[in-house]
C-alpha cells in the first residue's frame, strides 16, 4: 500500500521533535553552557540557520525542551494526587502521598524509552542552572508541588509547615541525585545497586523519605534564639 507523502506541517513538526530530542540529549551531559545550537544543528543534520527559525537563542531551546515533557509529567502527577487524596478520604498517609507524586514520575522514566530517560537527567541538570533552571521549575512544577504540601500536612497534623517544605526539599534533592545517574552507587556497591535501576528506587524512595518526614516532625523543637 503506497504511504501519502507527507504534508509540510508534518514534515515540520518532525523536525521540530528531532531538533528537541537531540537537545534534550546534548543538554541532559553537558547542561546549558556546554551546549551550542550548532552542536544540536549538527546532531540532527540540519543547518545552524534552521535551528534559528524555530528558536531565537539556546536559551529558548533549553526552555522547550524543559516545557515539552514537564507538562506531560506534571499533568500525570496532579491526577495521581487528586485520586489519592480522593481515596484516601480524610486519612491520608505521608507514603501514600509520596507514592502519588513520586511513583507516577518513576512510572514514565521507566516505561517511556530513551527519551524519557534523557528527559530524566535534562531535568537534574536543570535543577542545577541556577539562572534559569529555578524559574522554569517554579513555572512547571510549584502547583502540583505545593498540592503535594497540601496533602502531607493533613497526613501530618500538628507538624509545621516549615518541617513540611524542608521534608519537601530532602525529597527533591535524593529526586534529582537519582534522576542524574551518576553511576557512583554502583561502584561503591561493586555493581550490587545500579543507578540506572529506577524499578529499585521507585520501591523504596518514597518509604525511606516518609519516615524522614515522620522523626522530623516528632523531633523535639528547639527554640530559635
Amino acid at each position: 500500500m503506497r504511504r501519502e507523502p507527507r504534508s509540510k506541517a508534518e514534515q515540520r513538526a518532525e523536525t521540530l521533535d528531532q531538533m528537541l530530542d537531540a537537545a534534550e540529549e546534548l543538554f541532559s551531559k553537558h547542561g546549558l553552557h556546554g551546549v551550542t545550537l550548532k552542536d544540536v544543528a549538527n546532531k540532527v543534520s540540519v543547518h545552524t540557520t534552521l535551528m534559528h527559525y524555530y528558536f531565537k537563542d539556546k536559551a529558548s531551546l533549553f526552555e522547550a525542551v524543559f516545557a515539552r515533557r514537564a507538562n506531560v509529567t506534571s499533568q500525570r502527577r496532579m491526577e495521581a494526587l487528586n485520586r489519592y487524596e480522593e481515596e484516601a478520604g480524610d486519612n491520608p498517609t505521608v507514603e501514600g502521598a509520596l507514592r502519588a507524586f513520586l511513583d507516577t514520575d518513576f512510572d514514565l522514566y521507566i516505561s517511556g524509552g530513551e527519551g524519557w530517560m534523557n528527559y530524566a537527567a535534562f531535568v537534574a541538570q536543570v535543577s542545577n542552572t541556577p539562572e534559569i533552571g529555578a524559574r522554569l521549575m517554579d513555572r512547571h512544577f510549584d502547583p502540583v508541588v505545593l498540592r503535594l504540601v497540601d496533602i502531607l500536612s493533613r497526613a501530618l497534623k500538628g507538624c509545621s509547615r516549615e518541617d513540611i517544605f524542608w521534608g519537601y526539599d530532602f525529597v527533591t534533592g535524593a529526586l534529582m541525585h537519582t534522576l542524574a545517574r551518576t553511576g557512583r552507587i554502583d561502584k561503591l556497591s561493586d555493581g550490587l545497586c545500579k543507578s540506572e535501576d529506577f524499578a529499585a528506587v521507585k520501591d523504596r524512595l518514597a518509604s525511606f523519605m516518609a519516615a524522614g518526614f515522620l522523626a522530623l516532625c516528632q523531633k523535639p523543637k528547639v527554640k530559635k534564639r
